[in-house]
């Protein structure tokens, strides 16, 4: 089987502090793997790891066949980013956008211009190609903001928290875009405190306090646990690891009106 993302022991230290401790996940090409877990748990740390940007404290992994030390320019160049917070130009069209992420790449002049046509369409943003990017609603900047990061066709998607923020109705079609690039051969790594979106993914991962607490299929966890929620199953998680006493839903919660 081959892996887009395959880490072992990765651990990252600052100073006294170990964001990340002794990782170890293999996740094969073609899949969306969620990647869960509280904030300050080591999701940001380890995605840092993964895009190549920041360099482990001690062990070792391949994203895309290359070493996140030794080759990790190459990492870059061959996956998409994109953030929670929107990271575009805002003073910029959507089209000079995606040429401006086009020209970083160094996307021949005849490619770019395949790129741009295929992305608009993708995208949904035919007819707005020459609108400034600021002035975009939340759920066009995210179709925007996807575009710019798929201009280089990477192998490895990496959405950081992209939904954040955004309406029902443009989370659903994002997502259908997103299952339709994994069927296109894309891997997609993604973070989310959305546990609908999590439902989708292929693998799960969850990390607290820095460690990796599991990792397996939606399904696998659903029989493990008795139940096929899986906010049920990540509160019942940090339940046990924390001795919080967490409520699973907001179902759960009693709320007097006097």
């Amino acid at each position: 089987m081959e892996y887009a993302i395959s880490i072992k022991n990765l651990t990252k230290q600052f100073g006294d502090f170990t964001a990340v401790n002794d990782l170890s996940f293999d996740i094969p090409k073609g899949k969306i793997f969620g990647f869960l877990g509280p904030n300050g748990s080591g999701k940001s740390t380890t995605i840092r790891m993964i895009c190549g940007v920041l360099r482990p404290t001690s062990g070792e992994g391949k994203v895309l066949g290359y070493d996140l030390v030794k080759e990790s320019e190459k990492i870059k160049q061959n996956i998409g980013y994109m953030s929670q917070k929107f990271s575009l130009y805002e003073d910029l069209t959507v089209e000079e956008n995606l040429e401006f992420y086009g020209n970083i790449y160094m996307l021949p002049k005849d490619k770019l211009e395949q790129r741009k046509k295929e992305l608009i369409n993708m995208a949904n943003l035919n007819g707005k190609e020459k609108s400034l990017a600021g002035t975009l609603s939340g759920g066009w900047k995210q179709r925007l903001a996807l575009g710019c990061s798929l201009i280089h066709n990477p192998s490895l998607l990496v959405l950081d928290e992209p939904t954040a923020g955004v309406d029902p109705v443009s989370r659903r079609e994002f997502w259908n875009t997103i299952t339709g690039l994994v069927k296109d051969g894309i891997t997609v790594l993604v973070t989310t405190h959305y546990m609908d979106e999590a439902s989708i993914c292929d693998i799960i991962g969850f990390i607290y306090n820095s460690k990796l607490i599991t990792i397996d299929t939606p399904e696998a966890l659903y029989k493990e646990h008795g139940t096929d929620n899986i906010e049920d199953i990540f509160i019942n998680y940090v339940k046990e690891l924390s001795n919080r006493n967490v409520i699973s839903s907001f179902n759960d919660l009693k709320i007097s009106r006097e």
